[in-house]
C-alpha cells in the first residue's frame, strides 16, 4: 500500500491564509477535551473534533469531506488559550475555511450573508441608508475634526431590533458622562471580523480597506467599540493594513469615567445578577474585571458568579460565523448557560457583547425560562441606573 502524499501546494496555501502553526500541533487532544462541543449531544458534537481538524490541515486537507464540520467551530479560543504548544488554532481553522470559500465553496447558509456584506457593507441585509436608523430620537453627534472619540457601532446593533437597544444605551451613557464622541454614519462598513473568520479573505480586505480609508480621512485617532468582535479586529488585524488607532471597548472607557467621578449610578437595582464573559472580550482580549467592576457599582446588585467563568467561560456559540447557523434545541451552548444561571439563583443574566445577548435570549426562549431569567446587555443595566 502506497503512503499518502501530502499536498504541499495546499499546505502552503493554508499557511498563506493564516494557518502558519499547523505543524506545531503534536496531537495531544487537549483542545478536543476542552471544546464546548463536548458538552452537548447531537450529530455535530459526535463529528466535530478540533484535533482532527488540525491533522487534516497538516495533511493538506487530504481526506476532508464534510464542510459542515469545518464551519462548526465558534472560534471561542478555549482550545487555543490552553494549547501547550501555543498553536494558533483559530487562525488554522480560518485558513482551512479560506481554502473552501476562496474556491467558491462557502456553505449555503453563509452565501447570502457574504453577499450582503459585498453589496451593502454589512452582513445583515440592511441597506446602507438605514445604518443610522438606531439613532432616531437620540441626537447622536456626528464625528468631526474636534471630536475625541469615534463611536463604531457594530453592524448587528445597527440593524437587529434587539441589538439596537444596546447602541442606544451606550450612547446614553457616553452623553451622561460628557464624552466627546461622534459617529460617521452610512459610509461605515462592517469591521469584517466574522467575515474573515468564516474564510472570505478577499471580502475582509475590501471591508477593512474601505474603513481604513474612511476613518483616516475623517481624522479618527480613538475608537470606542460596542462589540468585542470589532474591538479585537480593529486592534489586532487592522494595524498591518494601515489602520492604527487607540481602540477600546465601551466598558473600558466607562470604568475610567467612573473612577474619575464623571459617571455615577445612583439608582438601585435590587436583583441577583450573573455576568457571562464573552469569548472575544475575555479569552481573546483579556478583559474580565472591568465589566464586573461596573456591574458592582450599581447599588443593590447581588452579583452571582457562574461555574464556567473568566478564562474558562462557556461560549454562547455566536462567534466564527455561528451566529448565522442553526443548532437544534438541546444542542445549544447557550442552553447550558441559561441552566447555569438559573441554578445559581440569578434573576438577570447580563453580558457585554451583542452576539451573546442574541444567542442567550434564543436559548432562554427555547428553554421557556423567560419568566425566571432576564437577558440583558451590561450597558442597559448601567443606563437604567443613571441619575
Amino acid at each position: 500500500m502506497e503512503p499518502k502524499v501530502v499536498s504541499l501546494e495546499m499546505r502552503d496555501y493554508l499557511a498563506e491564509m493564516g494557518a502558519q502553526t499547523l505543524n506545531w500541533c503534536m496531537q495531544c487532544g487537549l483542545c478536543t477535551n476542552l471544546c464546548p462541543w463536548r458538552l452537548v449531544p447531537g450529530k455535530t458534537s459526535e463529528t466535530f473534533n478540533i484535533r482532527h481538524m488540525q491533522r487534516l490541515g497538516q495533511m493538506g486537507m487530504e481526506g476532508f469531506e464534510d464542510e459542515e464540520v469545518l464551519f462548526a467551530c465558534s472560534t471561542c479560543s478555549m482550545c487555543q488559550t490552553n494549547c501547550p504548544r501555543g498553536v494558533k488554532i483559530v487562525d488554522n481553522v480560518r485558513g482551512m475555511r479560506a481554502s473552501l470559500v476562496g474556491a467558491g465553496m462557502a456553505p449555503a447558509n453563509l452565501r447570502p450573508i457574504l453577499g450582503s456584506a459585498h453589496a451593502n457593507g454589512n452582513p445583515w441585509s440592511g441597506p446602507r441608508e438605514k445604518r443610522t436608523d438606531w439613532q432616531k430620537g437620540l441626537d447622536v453627534p456626528q464625528f468631526g475634526p474636534d471630536t475625541e472619540y469615534f463611536l463604531f457601532v457594530c453592524c448587528h446593533s445597527c440593524y437587529d431590533p434587539r441589538s439596537t437597544k444596546i447602541a442606544r444605551s451606550i450612547t446614553q451613557l457616553l452623553k451622561a458622562a460628557g464624552v466627546s464622541f461622534g459617529v460617521i454614519g452610512a459610509e461605515e462598513s462592517c469591521c469584517g471580523e466574522s467575515v474573515r473568520k468564516v474564510g472570505d479573505e478577499e471580502l475582509f480586505m475590501k471591508l477593512a480597506q474601505s474603513n481604513i480609508e474612511l476613518f483616516n480621512g475623517k481624522g479618527v485617532k480613538k475608537i470606542i467599540t460596542t462589540s468585542p468582535h470589532c474591538l479585537w479586529t480593529f486592534k489586532n488585524e487592522y494595524p498591518e493594513l494601515g489602520g492604527e488607532w487607540e481602540v477600546i471597548h465601551y466598558t473600558e472607557l466607562l470604568e475610567k469615567l467612573l473612577a474619575e467621578g464623571k459617571l455615577s449610578f445612583p439608582k438601585s437595582l435590587e436583583k441577583k445578577v450573573a455576568y457571562h464573559d464573552p469569548c472575544y472580550l475575555g479569552r481573546h482580549s483579556g478583559i474580565y474585571d472591568t465589566p464586573r467592576n461596573l456591574l458592582n457599582s450599581i447599588p443593590g446588585v447581588e452579583a452571582r458568579e457562574l461555574d464556567r467563568r473568566r478564562e474558562m467561560s462557556l461560549c454562547c456559540a455566536g462567534g466564527g460565523g455561528r451566529i448565522w447557523a442553526e443548532a437544534p434545541m438541546g444542542e445549544r451552548f447557550g442552553e447550558l448557560r441559561i441552566k447555569d444561571a438559573v441554578e445559581h439563583g440569578a434573576e438577570i443574566l447580563t453580558t457585554s457583547c451583542p452576539y451573546c445577548v442574541n444567542m442567550l435570549t434564543d436559548a432562554c426562549k427555547s428553554l421557556e425560562k423567560q419568566d425566571d431569567l432576564e437577558i440583558t446587555e451590561l450597558s442597559e443595566l448601567l443606563a437604567a441606573a443613571l441619575p
